[in-house]
Formats: structure tokens, C-alpha cells, sequence
């Protein structure tokens, strides 16, 4: 029995890089919902081929559907000491969009994370934002919050893509020696 839910790294030049990817196939401009929805079928994808996500983001379920939190904090500007995101991405006011102003490249990325957003793009990314909303709430890992909001389990998600209870131990210790690391070696980016 693993002694506490599986941890994520995040990764804020990660997130830039494949949020970028995804406004430039785009037209480099999205509303925001189209976006994190697309960004949360990324993860999803990563995690169903490679037992890790592309970005390490949390993940929430709100009243639209599964969401990345942290992403989603980046994407309305509203978290403190994140200034990488803010130099690539920025909202468009009252109009619920971003839009990509310098592109970072792909440079932070493996080749098959972006194949991975590149596929979900080309899926998805001309589906709009409410048919992407329904589609999210079709996921088993999605349970309505109502007007509130809670935590989706790595765990969870894993055993709605029916990975096994060994495949998501080995994905939990694998995750918690990448996060040792993170935290021994501080690794920063930007």
C-alpha cells in the first residue's frame, strides 16, 4: 500500500511549451476553456502511454469538467512567482481567451510529448470549448462537484485508463524519486 497519493512535479516552462504548441496549431489565440481542456487531454494521453504526465500539474474537477490547477491559476494570472508563462502567454480581457505573444519553442519537450499535443490538436483542437467540456464529463475520473471543486487523484485517473495496481505502484515510486530529486537538486527553470 503507497503511504500517500502520487505527486507530480510541475513543470511552468513545460506547461508554456505545450500550451504554446496548442495556441499556435491554434491560430494563436484560444478561449481559455478550449485550452485547459485540451492541455488536460494532453496529460491524459501522456499518462495512458508513458505512466507520466507532460506538465505535473494538479488536477481539480470543476463544475466544466477535469481542470489543471495550477495551469488554470497561470492562465487567469494568478499565481505569484510564476513569470515564465507571463512572458509567452497572456489573457485577453473579457474576452475569457489567451493568446501566445513570444513563442518559447519546443525546447523543454520530448519528441513524443509533442506528438502527444500535436495528436491531441489534431483530434480535438477544432471541437469547441463546450463540446470538449461534455466530452471531459464523460471521463470515469470526473465525479460534479457542483458549484464547488476537488482534487482528482493521479491514482484515479490511472485506473480509469486501466492500468493495473502494479503499473500504478511503479508510477508512484517513479514519481516520488523524480520528486526526491527535484527537491534535493532544487531544480529550477525559466
Amino acid at each position: 500500500m503507497r503511504p500517500s497519493p502520487i505527486r507530480f512535479q510541475f513543470d511552468e516552462v513545460k506547461a508554456t511549451a505545450a500550451a504554446a504548441i496548442l495556441l499556435r496549431l491554434g491560430g494563436g489565440r484560444m478561449k481559455y476553456l478550449h485550452l485547459i481542456k485540451l492541455l488536460y487531454m494532453v496529460e491524459r494521453e501522456s499518462l495512458r502511454r508513458y505512466g507520466r504526465p507532460v506538465i505535473g500539474d494538479d488536477y481539480v474537477a470543476m463544475k466544466h469538467g477535469p481542470v489543471l490547477s495550477i495551469t488554470y491559476n497561470l492562465i487567469k494570472e494568478d499565481h505569484p512567482g510564476r513569470d515564465f508563462w507571463l512572458r509567452h502567454i497572456r489573457r485577453v480581457p473579457k474576452a475569457y481567451e489567451v493568446e501566445l505573444v513570444r513563442d518559447p519553442g519546443t525546447g523543454p519537450l520530448s519528441d513524443a510529448e509533442v506528438a502527444i499535443i500535436e495528436g491531441v490538436f489534431r483530434r480535438y483542437g477544432r471541437a469547441n470549448q463546450w463540446v470538449l467540456r461534455d466530452l471531459t464529463h464523460k471521463f470515469p475520473e470526473w465525479k460534479d462537484p457542483g458549484d464547488s471543486c476537488h482534487k482528482i487523484h493521479p491514482e484515479g485517473i490511472l485506473r480509469a485508463l486501466k492500468k493495473s495496481e502494479e503499473e500504478i505502484e511503479r508510477i508512484s515510486q517513479e514519481a516520488a524519486e523524480r520528486m526526491y530529486f527535484h527537491e534535493l537538486f532544487r531544480v529550477e527553470r525559466a
